[in-house]
């Protein structure tokens, strides 16, 4: 059985970047729906002892669509942070590396998160060698699925935004990077 996340920070914590009502509807009845559809459909399907990443990479259909959007959104909300650490370590020296400048990298990763029609992901993923890719994810995509490891997201999904931004999704997203805490996404790409 799955549960909701507990957020690493308060409800107020990111704000301005994402208001208190956006963060309650967003994780309070957005994602807790996903786990609870998830636990609904799981009974009858097979063993449940399965890591949710192991879900997502062995479904299709309700059942991906669910724990996708739960491994996607656990991601999402604990990667932020009200004083988050600075863009540093060996996965910024990759950035910087691939991209040129980190501004370069952001950049393109606002610009693949614009672009993505409908709803989805934006993502900052490596493959098994170290060398980061930006992917676009529609609905409940993950690169994981692909063979990547997902070290950062953005969520272009209009629930993620429209309280707080309206229609302006490049706004949302250039403003996400205010609470990025580039200390997990270091752990992510280390690990």
């Amino acid at each position: 059985m799955f549960t909701l996340i507990d957020l690493p920070y308060a409800p107020t914590a990111l704000e301005p970047v994402i208001s208190a009502q956006t963060l309650s509807f967003h994780h309070g009845k957005h994602l807790q729906a996903y786990v609870d559809n998830l636990n609904k459909l799981l009974p009858g399907t097979g063993p449940i002892d399965l890591q949710l990443e192991d879900v997502v990479k062995q479904s299709s259909g309700a059942i991906f669509n669910n724990a996708g959007q739960i491994l996607n959104h656990n991601l999402y909300f604990t990667q932020f942070a009200p004083n988050p650490a600075a863009p540093a370590g060996k996965v910024v020296d990759q950035i910087v590396k691939q991209w040129g400048s980190l501004d370069a990298f952001k950049a393109e990763f606002e610009a693949k998160g614009v672009s993505l029609f409908g709803s989805g992901w934006v993502w900052l993923a490596a493959d098994k060698d170290g060398t980061l890719v930006i992917t676009q994810e529609p609905n409940a995509g993950n690169p994981i699925t692909k063979g990547l490891k997902p070290l950062l997201t953005f969520d272009v999904w209009e629930h993620a935004y429209y309280l707080d931004y309206q229609n302006r999704r490049a706004a949302h997203l250039s403003a996400l990077w205010q609470i990025v805490d580039w200390k997990v996404v270091e752990a992510r790409y280390v690990k």
